[in-house]
């Protein structure tokens, strides 16, 4: 794909004094898309460490799409400046775009190639692949090296994609909606997967629906709304959920009780005093991701 034109200057919408940062793998300030009338990402600025899992949460229309596909040199941006690996991606070349891996929603799992021969036609893209059997190896799917793409399980077909996404060695891979249709079991051997990219140092976004994945895999976590970074947090901080009243539940005198509170050990040793050791149906909870993600993106629809 050709890379995107018509690029506005540097100076057009800048709204921080904050610099891009050179050492990061992804570096935004003041980003800008517009379509007609609407604005689907307004003024967004967002920085991305080396090495670091981030996942960009929103809902549906939020901006995120657009603003990994302004990130991967598919789409224009009206205002702002970005950088990718140290390289404006509106301008990005062959080079460049060889550093970068891309999983899609969907990919080649309808291919009547094999999962070998799939990956070998990928490597011939790369001056340094890594070697397709090794790569097969690493996702899980050696013994399906000589099977059709088409013949694979849901879960086997992103292994799949993932494979095609690394194969060339990136040094930052984009993660769209990877777990989609998953079961449980295989969305915890997938995590696995990318647990294992990340100890090979590759830096990886991504999107996702699901609040207990970006719990699980992300190093931080950013919610975006309405085309605004809302906040960036690692996940057991967002929206203050560190610093949150603990919920203490219990069952007394057959009745269920709550209460809020900062010192949950002490309240859970003073029930135990009063019940006499044991506290009947206790649990003891903080607001979970998914609470303070609803919370946010409901306090700016």
């Amino acid at each position: 794909m050709s890379s995107p034109t018509a690029v506005p200057t540097a100076s057009a919408a800048r709204r921080t004094d904050v610099p891009l940062d050179p050492d990061a793998a992804i570096s935004i300030r003041g980003l800008v898309r517009r379509y007609g009338d609407s604005t689907a990402v307004d003024g967004l600025d967002l920085d991305i460490r080396r090495g670091e899992i981030f996942a960009l949460l929103g809902p549906n229309g939020a901006g995120k799409t657009t603003t990994v596909e302004i990130c991967e040199g598919f789409r224009r941006r009206d205002a702002g400046e970005v950088r990718v690996l140290g390289t404006d991606p509106a301008t990005g070349g062959r080079r460049w775009k060889a550093e970068l891996g891309i999983v899609l929603q969907s990919g080649a799992g309808d291919s009547q190639l094999t999962c070998r021969e799939l990956l070998r036609a990928q490597a011939s893209y790369y001056a340094d692949p890594r070697d397709p059997d090794e790569v097969l190896e690493l996702v899980g799917l050696t013994e399906k090296a000589g099977v059709r793409g088409r013949t694979l399980s849901g879960g086997q077909r992103r292994r799949l994609d993932v494979a095609l996404g690394i194969v060339g060695r990136p040094t930052l891979l984009f993660l769209d909606e990877p777990t989609t249709g998953f079961d449980p079991e295989a969305r915890r051997q997938f995590w696995s997967l990318i647990r294992s990219l990340r100890d090979l140092g590759t830096t990886m976004l991504l999107t996702t629906h699901y609040l207990d994945e970006a719990e699980a895999l992300a190093d931080r976590v950013g919610v975006i709304a309405r085309g605004r970074l809302a906040e960036v947090a690692v996940p057991a901080e967002l929206g203050g959920r560190g610093s949150a009243p603990v919920v203490v539940s219990w069952t007394e005198d057959g009745v269920r009780r709550s209460a809020e509170t900062q010192t949950p050990t002490a309240l859970v040793g003073e029930l135990a005093g009063r019940l006499g050791g044991e506290v009947p149906d206790l649990t003891v909870a903080r607001p979970t991701l998914e609470d303070v993600y609803l919370q946010m993106i409901g306090d700016r629809a």
